[in-house]
């Protein structure tokens, strides 16, 4: 049965514009539609628009979401830096801030600055526009490995301390006023793989999508969909054992991982070694934008070294592009050029023969996306949808007399 988040769903997506559409489209009657669109109205998600262009006769109202009908928080948490912003339901940024911390601070560190930043930047908001806006849902993105049923990181060398760690308590206690809303967590190179749902896949329906920071991991984009494995453990290529690597200690605890000879953190420790005053990748690559050479033929060698890996996933998945992201991406035309020489090395001419190499669409802001993204495919679903109108419903029957409307507390990513 089409039910009333269905019909929000294809206003969403821009599938319908106007009731005759929805009629046409779902195979239910103008009175069936009416009455779905007369809930969510209620609800405030779907508001009427400016007229369409006359066909003959009256002209009909466009339907659309109503972006402001509420708020999704995102909040992608680093090794020494968190991003945090808040959109509306339309996935317009409003507000965003960021907080630095220790490197290997641990989560009763840094959550209570997050939540505490979240919530000044919801109560600014709610002062800018002249009302406080619901908090629907949070997006989280980790380094590492994410459990995709519990919603907590499981695996993460980067985030030591941080494993099995319930981050949502952290938001519940900080966000007490509004609340996080449904909370939802994943990895960091899948959220950016998320992002570009909205940027690259429009074009390219599968794609590799590399985040190339202090640690290297890879998400996968399959029709348009992210593929996050068995234990959320897929595209874990920075501990990818390789020759060139063999007896350097990682910090997963092994030895012989890529990252020890191509992520970020190897390559600042390098350089301070070497007497360079360099404190985060994100130092090395305005050097190499800058045209140090040093730096340059380092994030080059890094690249390189990547592709080597890169090309075997090529030849499995065969991507119609890969996309980087990540601190080093900064340096693109410097990092690419390393990467595309092992790439077209080693990967097979079939693979390799309409591959292209593209920058993140989002840049800095690709995390922050694709953890509001997350969050908003959520709890606009039709299931969550139809749920948050169902409890509204009974609330106004006198059925429910107390509780938030709320989709309740999920933490799977």
């Amino acid at each position: 049965m089409t039910t009333a988040g269905d019909v929000l769903q294809l206003v969403r997506r821009g599938q319908a514009d106007s009731r005759s559409d929805l009629v046409r489209l779902t195979g239910l009657s103008r009175t069936a539609v009416n009455a779905r669109l007369a809930a969510l109205e209620d609800a405030g998600l779907v508001v009427a628009g400016d007229d369409l262009a006359s066909t003959g006769g009256r002209p009909a109202a466009a339907l659309r979401l109503n972006a402001g009908a509420g708020v999704v928080l995102a909040a992608a948490i680093g090794r020494s830096r968190c991003q945090l912003a808040v959109f509306d339901l339309g996935g317009a940024e409003l507000a965003e801030a960021s907080v630095d911390h220790e490197v290997g601070a641990p989560p009763d560190v840094v959550m209570p600055r997050v939540a505490d930043q979240l919530a000044r930047l919801v109560a600014g908001l709610g002062t800018e526009l002249g009302s406080a806006r619901p908090v629907l849902g949070t997006g989280i993105s980790l380094p590492g490995t994410v459990d995709p049923v519990r919603g907590v990181s499981i695996d993460s060398p980067a985030m030591a301390g941080w494993d099995r760690v319930d981050l949502v308590a952290y938001l519940e206690s900080g966000l007490a006023e509004q609340g996080p809303g449904a909370t939802y967590v994943a990895n960091d190179a899948d959220v950016l793989a998320r992002s570009e749902r909205l940027g690259h896949a429009a074009v390219h329906r599968d794609l590799l999508v590399l985040k190339a920071s202090t640690g290297l991991g890879l998400g996968i984009l399959a029709e348009g969909r992210v593929v996050s494995g068995h234990l959320g453990a897929a595209g874990e290529i920075g501990h990818t054992k390789v020759d060139a690597a063999a007896g350097r200690p990682c910090r997963c605890g092994d030895v012989g991982c890529l990252e020890t000879i191509a992520a970020g953190w190897a390559l600042v420790a390098s350089l301070q070694e070497a007497g360079h005053p360099v404190g985060h990748v994100r130092d090395l690559a305005a050097l190499a934008v800058a045209g140090d050479a040093e730096a340059k033929h380092h994030l080059r060698e890094s690249g390189r070294r990547l592709g080597e890996v890169l090309a075997v996933a090529i030849n499995i998945l065969n991507p119609e592009a890969v996309v980087i992201g990540g601190d080093m991406a900064a340096a693109f035309d410097v990092y690419a050029a390393g990467v595309r020489e092992s790439v077209y090395a080693r990967a097979s001419a079939l693979a390799t023969r309409d591959l292209r190499f593209l920058p993140s669409t989002y840049g800095d802001r690709a995390g922050l996306v694709g953890c509001a993204s997350m969050a908003l495919d959520r709890v606009l679903s039709p299931a969550a949808v139809d749920a948050r109108l169902a409890t509204a419903g009974r609330v106004a029957s006198g059925r429910l007399t107390t509780g938030p409307v709320a989709t309740g507390r999920v933490t799977t990513g």
